[in-house]
């Protein structure tokens, strides 16, 4: 395990190189001149190439690349082209804000999404598996920032029943001691600005969900259906054990393997829904940081926050890969 471990980390270097020169190109490919953005129109030529110089973006492409990834290698993403703040200190906060929805977005599809799919595998050709399945094509065809718009009109503006923006109201303040509002609110010990936190985070963080908890439903639905007939679980049933302990204890174990695989694949789909989920429900967030960084033609922020999600996500799909070992027990990774 730990051979393997290492050479999956090895194999992470050239994946996250390339990404970084991918981005350090096609970013210099979009139409506009981040230092006219900055000076603005009215500014004089003379005025526009001496920023032009001073910031290098007169060098070759390759000089540039290769200077700020010296500086990333060193830790430093490099000073916003529009705020002149450091990328790396923003991008801290942003990242808490990212990670809160996209961990709440998970585990509401999980529970939502691994649920229905068991019930449906149970009650398989019912009307309740029938419900389940237009549900889950529902779900894969609906466009997230369609929904995300209809459910902001619809319980946020016209029922209010849930804010429609922001991670707290405006007059409540809180102490960032981590830059995850729940854990920030429960380490200030004041359950009403927790409950606040909780309910600004609901809306977005279901909308969000809905990006994965129909493909989970239909996965978890497909293997408990396949577990369910081997010959262990007749004998199980056989020998006079509850329905229910069969399920949990003998099935759903068995075919969670495949489930994990899709969790794994599918947290780049939250990081990429997140910018719309972000941007519809001014999520302050790394979704909304990128995406007004795109609009300013803000080159180090852009290229910090791709990076950082591309090292999050093949981080995370090693780390699925390790746990299939502690799923199933079948399964060993053996050196070369």
């Amino acid at each position: 395990m730990t051979q393997y471990i290492a050479r999956r980390v090895i194999a992470l270097i050239p994946v996250l190189l390339g990404v970084s020169i991918i981005v350090f190109s096609l970013i210099r490919m979009i139409p506009g001149d981040p230092v006219t953005v900055m000076l603005g129109e009215r500014a004089r030529p003379e005025d526009i190439e001496r920023v032009r110089i001073e910031m290098g973006f007169d060098r070759p492409i390759y000089e540039q690349y290769v200077e700020w990834m010296g500086r990333v290698l060193r830790g430093d993403l490099g000073t916003s082209i529009i705020n002149r703040t450091p990328v790396m200190g923003e991008l801290k906060s942003r990242l808490a804000a990212t990670i809160e929805l996209v961990v709440a977005a998970m585990l509401i599809g999980l529970f939502i999404g691994i649920g229905v799919g068991i019930i449906s595998a149970i009650r398989q050709n019912s009307w309740i598996d029938l419900t389940a399945t237009v549900g889950v094509l529902l779900g894969v065809s609906m466009p997230i920032y369609w929904l995300a718009l209809i459910l902001m009109y619809a319980l946020a503006v016209n029922r209010q029943i849930f804010p429609p923006s922001a991670r707290l109201d405006v007059h409540l303040d809180v102490t960032r001691h981590t830059g995850f509002m729940l854990i920030d609110t429960l380490l200030m010990g004041d359950m009403s600005l927790f409950l606040n936190a909780v309910w600004h985070l609901i809306l977005p963080a279901f909308v969000l969900s809905t990006t994965v908890m129909p493909i989970l439903a239909r996965m978890t639905r497909s293997s408990m259906l396949e577990v369910l007939r081997q010959d262990y679980v007749r004998t199980a049933d056989a020998k006079g054990l509850r329905r229910r302990t069969v399920v949990m204890q003998h099935a759903l174990k068995n075919a969670l393997l495949p489930v994990i695989t899709v969790v794994g694949l599918q947290l780049g789909g939250l990081l990429g829904g997140a910018l719309l989920t972000e941007t519809i429900f001014s999520w302050p967030g790394m979704g909304l940081w990128t995406y007004r960084a795109i609009l300013s033609r803000d080159y180090p922020i852009v290229q910090g926050a791709v990076l950082v999600s591309a090292t999050i996500y093949v981080v995370v799909n090693l780390l699925v890969d390790i746990s299939y070992a502690y799923v199933d027990p079948r399964i060993r990774y053996q050196s070369k």
